[in-house]
C-alpha cells in the first residue's frame, strides 16, 4: 500500500484558483442597494395612484396615500369622466386607437424601406436626404405646429383622424429611419450582393431577406412609436376637435375638471388607464426590445 504521508502539499489541496467572490461584498451591497432605491423611486407613484384609485373618497381625505385601502372599490375606474359626458376616456380610448394604430404601422413602413434604400441602395443625394432627416428629429415641434395647421387647413383634412395620423407619421419617422438605417448597416453586406446575384431586386431582398431578419429593430420601432404616440398630448390638442380628442386629451380635461369636489381617486383610475396601453407593450415585447438595442439599433 503506498504511503501517502509524504506526498506534495499540492497534491493534498487539489488545484487552486481565484476565491470566489463573497455575495455580500461592498460592491455588491452598493450596486443591487442603487438598483433597489431607483426601482423603489419609480415603482412608488404608480403604487400610489393604484392605491388612491382603489379607496372612496373618505378614505382618500384620510391622507394616508401610502397604505392600502381598507374597503377595495372600483367605483372610481368606472366614473372616470369628463365633465358633463360621462362618457371620457372610453371616447378617448378608441380616438387613440384609430390615432395609434395607422400612424404606427405608416411611420415604421416607411422608414424601415428609407433606412434600407439608404444603406444598401445608395442614389445620388442620399446623403443629403439622411442629413435632412437626422437634422429634422432636433427641431422643436412647437416651431412647426402653425405652419403644419396652415398646411392640414388648405388640405382639407384639418381637426381630422388622418390629419393628425398625417403629423405623427411624418414626425416618427426621422428617428426611425435613423434606426432602421443602423440595424441594416450590421448586416453582412454578402447577403446583399448574393441575393442581387440571384436576381433578387429592391422589393424582393427587401420582403424575403431585410425583413425576417428584423424583428428585434421592428419591436423597437413599435415601443418607440406606440409609447410617443399614444401619449401625445400637444398633436392631439392642436390638430383634432374636442369629438376626436385622444386619451391623453381627455385624462387632462378629467384632472382639470372644476366641476363639484376634486376626486383624486377617480383622477388616478383615468391616469392608470390611460397608460395600461404603453405598459402592456412594454411587457409584451421588452426582451425583444432589448435585443433590438443591442444588435446595433443606437451604432452610429
Amino acid at each position: 500500500m503506498a504511503d501517502t504521508s509524504m506526498a506534495p502539499a499540492d497534491a493534498m489541496t487539489g488545484p487552486r484558483g481565484a476565491k470566489p467572490k463573497k455575495n455580500l461584498s461592498p460592491r455588491n451591497i452598493m450596486l443591487y442597494g442603487t438598483l433597489i432605491v431607483v426601482s423603489v423611486y419609480y415603482l412608488l407613484p404608480l403604487w400610489v395612484m393604484v392605491m388612491t384609485s382603489l379607496k372612496g373618497m373618505p378614505e382618500v381625505r384620510l391622507g394616508n396615500i401610502f397604505a392600502p385601502p381598507v374597503e377595495v372599490t372600483f367605483q372610481p375606474w368606472s366614473e372616470a369622466c369628463t365633465g358633463l359626458n360621462c362618457d371620457g376616456l372610453s371616447r378617448g380610448f378608441w380616438n387613440s386607437v384609430l390615432i395609434t394604430v395607422p400612424s404606427v404601422i405608416l411611420s415604421i413602413a416607411i422608414a424601415s424601406v428609407n433606412g434600407y434604400a439608404l444603406i444598401n441602395w445608395r442614389f445620388k443625394g442620399s446623403d443629403v436626404f439622411f442629413t435632412i432627416l437626422i437634422f429634422g428629429s432636433f427641431i422643436p415641434y412647437q416651431i412647426m405646429l402653425y405652419p403644419i395647421v396652415i398646411l392640414l387647413r388648405e388640405m382639407g383634412i384639418y381637426g381630422t383622424l388622418w390629419g393628425l395620423i398625417i403629423v405623427h407619421t411624418i414626425f416618427g419617422m426621422p428617428i426611425l429611419t435613423l434606426l432602421f438605417r443602423n440595424y441594416f448597416s450590421a448586416m453582412p453586406e454578402e447577403l446583399f450582393k448574393a441575393a442581387r446575384v440571384d436576381g433578387a431586386g429592391f422589393w424582393g431582398i427587401y420582403f424575403r431577406i431585410m425583413l425576417p431578419m428584423s424583428l428585434p429593430i421592428f419591436v423597437v420601432a413599435l415601443i418607440l412609436q406606440v409609447t410617443g404616440i399614444w401619449n401625445d398630448f400637444l398633436f392631439g390638442v392642436v390638430f383634432t376637435k374636442p369629438d376626436l380628442y385622444p386619451m391623453t386629451v381627455q385624462l387632462n380635461n378629467i384632472v382639470n375638471s372644476v366641476q363639484g369636489v376634486k376626486e383624486y381617486n377617480v383622477n388616478m383610475a383615468a391616469t392608470v388607464l390611460t397608460g395600461l396601453v404603453p405598459l402592456i407593450v412594454y411587457f409584451v415585447s421588452g426582451k425583444l426590445f432589448v435585443r433590438g438595442i443591442a444588435a446595433g439599433a443606437v451604432k452610429g
